[in-house]
């Protein structure tokens, strides 16, 4: 959730690369759960199912961790189609998840995945609550000065609108317009320095709306409430199928960065663990089908890395 680099452009321009056929999109308000249902077109064949321990990998993990054979994630479960609940209202669904279910399969653990507020995620893994974090957690200085960030997927940002733009709003002169974003994102900065800099022009300020989950930022453009709103680019681009032609993207991708696992900033060896898991994945062929089966290949990356070098 969730950037600040220059990035990419083109990649999700167009839409019909991602023609989801998902599950449907919960709300924010689910139960401890883990994923169980299969991709993008919720079959019950998973890649993860497929992938066997690496003893090797696993001896890195901290016994804290691996003694009861499960890893406890944090994730807020509204940003389809990354991580969210599937039409039960309670089991965590996503590419995000079926990715870390495989990760956590190398290295001998069972996930069990705990909706949670994106902002509280990192400090439950500094207090030892979430054991990891998987949550499309872009990869900055700032985060990285928290907890140790393992690269997995490469996304950016992408503005979108109700059909039509009647409002007219432009992204790169929303002065005035009313929009939608999620709480403690990078998106929210995003649109933040944008109206300081409306301002500074003596033009009026975006009228910022800031939410707790990204199903209720994605409500409000729906509604009429909001006018635009901004988030990652395969969030913004699902959302335009879910909500069956009601909204539309608006601009291009910008602002390339890559997601990051997050796991605390003490545990170095599991850190390097969980991107040499990551690493295996690719290497096996997993990784793509993973992704592919989320129709989210554009964001594939080469090498995972532990606290890469990131924006500011």
């Amino acid at each position: 959730m969730r950037h600040s680099h220059p990035r990419r452009l083109a990649l999700l321009a167009t839409a019909p690369v991602l023609a989801l056929a998902l599950a449907g999109c919960g709300g924010s308000s689910g139960t401890t759960s883990s994923g169980t249902t299969g991709g993008a077109a919720g079959g019950s064949s998973k890649p993860a199912a497929h992938v066997t321990k690496d003893a090797a990998l696993a001896a890195k993990v901290p016994s804290a961790i691996s003694s009861d054979g499960k890893i406890t994630v944090g994730t807020d479960a509204t940003y389809a189609p990354n991580e969210f609940l599937a039409q039960d209202g309670k089991t965590v669904i996503g590419f995000d998840v079926d990715l870390f279910d495989a990760v956590a399969a190398k290295l001998g653990l069972k996930a069990t995945y705990v909706p949670t507020p994106f902002g509280s995620i990192i400090p439950g893994i500094s207090s030892g609550k979430y054991e990891i974090g998987v949550s499309s957690f872009t990869i900055n200085s700032d985060r990285e000065k928290q907890a140790n960030m393992v690269s997995y997927f490469s996304a950016g940002t992408l503005w979108g609108t109700k059909r039509g733009n009647p409002a007219k709003v432009d992204p790169n002169d929303a002065c005035g317009a009313k929009v939608a974003v999620q709480k403690a994102t990078v998106q929210a900065d995003d649109v933040t320095a944008r109206s300081a800099k409306c301002t500074s022009a003596g033009k009026p300020a975006i009228q910022i709306d800031q939410y707790q989950g990204q199903d209720q930022a994605t409500a409000a453009v729906v509604s009429g409430k909001d006018q635009a709103m901004l988030a990652d680019s395969p969030v913004i681009a699902y959302a335009t199928i879910q909500t069956k032609g009601q909204l539309q993207l608006l601009g291009k991708v910008y602002d390339s960065a890559p997601y990051g696992m997050v796991v605390a900033k003490k545990d170095t060896a599991f850190s390097g663990a969980v991107r040499d898991a990551v690493a295996s994945l690719i290497a096996d062929g997993t990784y793509k089908k993973v992704l592919d089966s989320w129709h989210v290949g554009f964001g594939a990356i080469a090498k995972p890395q532990v606290n890469p070098p990131a924006a500011q």
